[in-house]
């Protein structure tokens, strides 16, 4: 049985079993995936309406309202009122080719982004069979079971069911600005009226965790929860009229036609590329406008049909039409490739950013790390150093050796050359049978292991297929798994129930009813309360009841010095004597973590305090519960454990690979400085040779987010160079450090997963949220998602967008060197009169549309296909200020377009002025007549001229400065390669054949080429178009020649390892170099 009431909405009254049974649900096992499949296509999707709906009229406004689309419809109208119905005619043709290529492709975009929006969309943490499963917060029914942490979103109103230290930032709600404090267990009368604030057992869509976690019953979803409710009454389009009560009617009007004509021409709407290009259409549409002046003025403004359709023939000239239908077909292409990789785009603008990027500021764990961690050493004070060895596989604790060092820690172990050192065989045996040697006290391990499995929120287990399966945070699991590893998991101390997946259908629930497992009430530890992590003082705490020895225990645990601060005592040679820690005694805990961490382990300490539950008073029993000072101090330490995250196998290559593109990469880690260098010495972050450098250039490259923290912005910025490790990091810590980048003018990425990333990721140029460990939070601040957490998938995201940056540049000068070869071409052509004294265009209306629309845009389109340069991760990063229009790509388009117009001009002069002596006829801009034969032929032999070199144009700009002939010189087989490479975008390819083969039969046809182009049937002619075409990829060859020579020395990027390690280049530290040393002004504290 599946169906509930669903009309039914007052859950506040309900108990948890009332809340279980109403959706026939279980809290261990959750729904089976048949249910929920089935509740969804009864309730339908858990969203607030149909995102993805795509608005057509948007669309077409879209493709109409743009200042090129203008500049064809004014040339139509004219054409049309001058009764020249051929030319307004094919230009109608183009504007409605143009529309529809449009439509059809922003349609693709549209459904290409809304499924990558679904993608990176909020996820919900579920139970769905046993198993704890991570699905989108749209697949989320009533009934199931859901998790939530800090820095979730609430993907639906929830009947909370279990909960620690929970509250909830409503504010989105009920206007209430402090978080909500949650109590699951509250009941509330079903005769009372209860606000929807005040019910304080629910959670609700859309509000975010501030603090703690929670279990709960979805209970309603979409836009049947509360705040869905509003939803359906809110009205969301903002209209361009502005109708603000502060300003005057005629500033109101002001900003009414600025918005208004911005959204027309697309100067204020879509990505800053979008804009950029469309301010550069509005600014060829007043070119266009001022070179029909200048057709009008040549002829003394004695206007006839022939001016203006010269006039029209100029403007249409200047527009390059396609280059919007191309740069969204771009755009979306390059939006499906990364996804294809791994990257999530949410913001388009970022798809041009990354190509920018130079700096990139990652976390370790998990991203330049696997994130599975094992316990690898334990060190108790007066008992030992355990060590866990053999072990490759993180979650299972039957694999692996366990040793002890008796009665030394890591750093005298490690320092120790008089004697041998016995190393005890098969501790947990030794341990568990109490056959351990006599000098040593169990129970001050016990006493740790105690603590290590209580203050921890992790479980280990075996599923149904007998695997062991792992829940909870990787730090935390690592811990628990060594709990297990030594037989006293949670679930043996506190009698919890561990998931098993064993419960196949409802049914089955049903019939186990109150046999399940749960909390055993006779358990030794009963949980009382808990202070989560917090990062801000990187520890946690659990409070329990010990009924064995009736006294109430806090066990804390977390980073060494955030613990070891709040501690005032240890134990001497055994449990029963408690010493003072002193000053020696904690530098004595320092080394040994020093020890730890320079083996690339992470260290985490812990501790505990102990009240006798008589002697608690009920002052003291509310303390132990509210006040978190209280409870984390005057704490007695009991030891650390050393954590190993490997690094990924592909993180070394990545790093070496984002230095040679000239990308610096720093660490920004909450890992201790010592454990955050090796791994950056492993990776290639820091230089391996850092013996070489003085001590006080170590201490510039590796600092704590303390140090950092503590130098004004001034220092900071006399600073050689900023850290590339900050160990000790805090959330603001990561928002100076973009701050100082962004001083020094650098285009930076920033990672993030927690809710106090946000700031940062959203003052980062590219913010980059984790897609399994990243908080909803984080991922609403980003620009993109990393679907795997993996640092490497960054390499890809930089890569993609450079190489998409690459190709936009690459059809933008293709099509404005073909603007810029007509608009002068005709210009010029002006000096071209005819018996009547009117000037003859060199180039008919119809063949300039045909060559920037029909010859043009597909080869414009195979350019946004192609693959990435061979070279394209050794140059620099793009410029972020110049965008695509560097003085490069400027230089080319007119240095292209001019050789372009030469070759033309050469071949209409060479044709009118050669065989038929300089005859232009009369009213050849009009219709043919035999005296218009000669005009007519050296027209079609420029067309040809013309169509062809932009063509070969856009097999030239596939490199910018390469040879077409020789694209991978490093190559063996230089003829091979050169087929090869033609062939590898065979979309071009084919789009260029049929640009050369498309000039034979308009030239041939008969009525489409004498009445419609204006041109022609040739003969010899033919080879004179051949011959400037071919003299015009010389010149562009040479061009590129010259281009060659002069960055040679510039095209490679700068690589910070070269700095660092060989000094083949100005090293960044060599004003810290000893010499200088002493005159140094900035003070860094010394790192304790």
């Amino acid at each position: 049985m599946t169906s509930f009431d669903h009309d039914f909405s007052d859950f506040h009254t309900l108990n948890k079993d009332e809340t279980l049974n109403f959706f026939n649900t279980d809290e261990q096992n959750g729904l089976t995936n048949e249910i929920a499949s089935q509740r969804l296509k009864e309730i339908g999707e858990n969203s607030l309406g149909d995102d993805s709906k795509i608005d057509y009229k948007a669309m077409v406004i879209h493709q109409l309202c743009n200042a090129m689309i203008l500049v064809l419809f004014i040339s139509m109208i004219i054409s049309f009122s001058i009764h020249d119905w051929i030319t307004g005619g094919v230009i109608t043709f183009v504007v409605a080719v143009n529309v529809v290529i449009g439509l059809v492709q922003e349609y693709k975009a549209s459904k290409t982004m809304n499924s990558l929006k679904q993608l990176s969309s909020p996820n919900a943490h579920v139970i769905r069979r046993g198993n704890s499963e991570i699905i989108s917060s749209k697949e989320v029914v009533p009934g199931d079971v859901v998790s939530v942490k800090v820095g979730d979103t609430i993907p639906a109103d929830l009947r909370l069911i279990s909960m620690q230290n929970f509250e909830t930032d409503e504010a989105l709600l009920t206007g209430e600005a402090l978080p909500v404090s949650k109590d699951c267990n509250l009941v509330f009368a079903k005769e009372e009226h209860t606000p929807v604030g005040d019910r304080i057992n629910l959670a609700y869509s859309s509000s975010s965790v501030v603090k703690g976690r929670a279990i709960g019953i979805v209970i309603k979803t979409g836009l049947n929860t509360e705040i869905g409710k509003i939803a359906k009454s809110l009205t969301t389009d903002e209209g361009l009229i502005s109708k603000n009560p502060d300003f005057s009617f005629w500033k109101n009007s002001w900003i009414t036609i600025k918005q208004t004509c911005g959204a027309f021409l697309g100067t204020t709407v879509g990505t800053p590329l979008h804009r950029k290009l469309s301010k550069l259409a509005v600014l060829l549409f007043f070119v266009a406008v001022v070179f029909a002046i200048v057709v009008m003025a040549s002829q003394k403004f004695d206007v006839d049909k022939g001016v203006a359709i010269y006039a029209i023939c100029v403007a249409l000239s200047m527009i390059p039409s396609s280059l919007v239908v191309v740069l969204t077909i771009t755009m979306s292409v390059g939006a499906s490739v990364m996804a294809s990789r791994n990257v999530i785009i949410r913001r388009l603008d970022s798809l041009e950013a990354l190509g920018a990027v130079n700096d990139i500021c990652s976390d370790k764990t998990g991203t330049l790390t696997q994130g599975k961690m094992i316990a690898r050493q334990v060190w108790i004070p007066n008992f030992g150093t355990i060590t866990v060895s053999d072990s490759n596989e993180p979650f299972n604790p039957t694999i692996g050796s366990i040793n002890l060092i008796p009665k030394q820690s890591p750093y005298e172990f490690k320092n120790e050359e008089e004697e041998d050192v016995g190393i005890l065989q098969g501790f947990k045996n030794n341990y568990l049978k109490k056959t351990l040697p006599e000098q040593l006290d169990p129970r001050l391990f016990t006493k740790w292991l105690e603590t290590a499995t209580l203050a921890n929120i992790a479980k280990v287990f075996l599923n149904a297929e007998n695997k062991w399966t792992v829940h909870g945070d990787p730090t935390e699991i690592a811990i628990q798994v060594f709990a297990s590893r030594m037989d006293l998991p949670r679930s043996v101390l506190t009698g919890e129930s561990i998931p098993n997946g064993d419960s196949n259908d409802t049914d089955s629930r049903e019939d186990s009813g109150d046999d399940q497992e749960k909390v055993d009430e006779n358990a030794d530890f009963q949980h009382l309360a808990e202070f989560p992590f917090d990062s801000t003082i990187k520890r946690m705490s659990a409070i329990y009841n010990d009924s064995r020895n009736n006294t109430t225990e806090v066990y804390s645990k977390g980073a060494f010095e955030s613990v070891l601060k709040n501690c005032e005592y240890w134990y001497g040679e055994n449990q029963d004597t408690l010493l003072h820690l002193t000053e020696t005694d904690k530098a004595f805990i320092q080394k040994n973590v020093n020890t730890l961490s320079a083996e690339g382990l992470r260290v985490l300490a812990f501790a505990s305090k102990s009240f006798h539950n008589d002697e608690l008073d009920s002052e003291t029993k509310e303390k132990l519960t509210s006040n978190r000072e209280f409870v984390e101090s005057k704490l007695i330490f009991l030891g650390l454990i050393g954590i190993y995250d490997p690094p990924r196998q592909e993180t070394a290559g990545a790093v070496k690979k984002f230095h040679q593109a000239g990308i610096n990469v720093r660490m920004l880690t909450g890992d201790f400085p010592g454990t955050a260098k090796a791994i950056a010495q492993e990776v290639g972050i820091l230089p391996t040779n850092l013996y070489h450098y003085p001590k006080e250039v170590v201490d510039i490259m590796v600092m704590t987010g303390t140090q950092f923290d503590d130098l004004s912005e001034e220092e900071i910025d006399n600073l050689p160079v900023l850290p590339l490790v900050i160990a000790r990091c805090s959330p603001q810590t990561k928002v100076r450090m973009i701050e100082a980048l962004h001083r020094r003018e650098k285009f930076c990425a920033m990672t993030g997963d927690g809710v106090n990333d946000s700031p940062s990721l959203k003052m980062a140029n590219v913010g980059i949220a984790m897609g399994i460990n990243g908080s909803d939070v984080a991922k609403e601040a980003s620009d993109i998602v990393l679907r795997d957490d993996n640092f490497a998938s960054i390499l890809n995201a930089v890569e993609e967008g450079r190489r998409m940056s690459d190709n936009i540049q690459k059809f933008v000068l293709q099509l404005l060197a073909e603007n810029v070869a007509q608009a002068l071409y005709l210009i010029v052509g002006l000096v071209f009169i005819d018996s009547d004294h009117k000037s003859v265009f060199p180039l008919s209306p119809v063949e300039v549309l045909w060559v920037i629309v029909v010859t043009s845009c597909f080869p414009a389109m195979g350019l946004g296909l192609e693959l990435a340069a061979p070279d394209l991760m050794e140059r620099p990063p793009n410029d972020s200020k110049a965008g695509i229009f560097t003085w490069e790509v400027i230089t080319d388009m007119f240095v292209y377009g001019i050789m372009m117009a030469g070759s033309c001009m050469a071949t209409f002069t060479t044709i009118i002025y050669g065989k038929d002596s300089g005859q232009l006829g009369e009213n050849c801009n009009n219709k043919y007549s035999p005296v218009c034969n000669p005009v007519y032929k050296a027209r079609s032999g420029a067309f040809a001229t013309m169509t062809w070199c932009a063509l070969i144009l856009a097999w030239e700009v596939v490199d910018m400065r390469r040879s077409f002939f020789r694209m991978k010189p490093e190559t063996d087989e230089p003829v091979k390669q050169f087929f090869r490479d033609i062939w590898s975008n065979k979309f071009l390819f084919w789009s260029i054949m049929f640009g050369f083969a498309s000039a034979f039969p308009v030239v041939y046809i008969p009525v489409i080429n004498d009445k419609v182009f204006l041109h022609r049937p040739i003969g010899y002619e033919w080879g004179l178009a051949i011959a400037y075409t071919v003299a015009f990829w010389i010149g562009c060859e040479l061009h590129k020649y010259v281009k060659r020579v002069y960055y040679r020395k510039k095209s490679k990027a700068q690589n910070p390892e070269n700095d660092l390690e060989n000094g083949n280049m100005r090293n960044p530290f060599e004003a810290y170099s000893t010499s200088t040393t002493m005159r140094t002004e900035i003070i860094i504290n010394p790192k304790k």
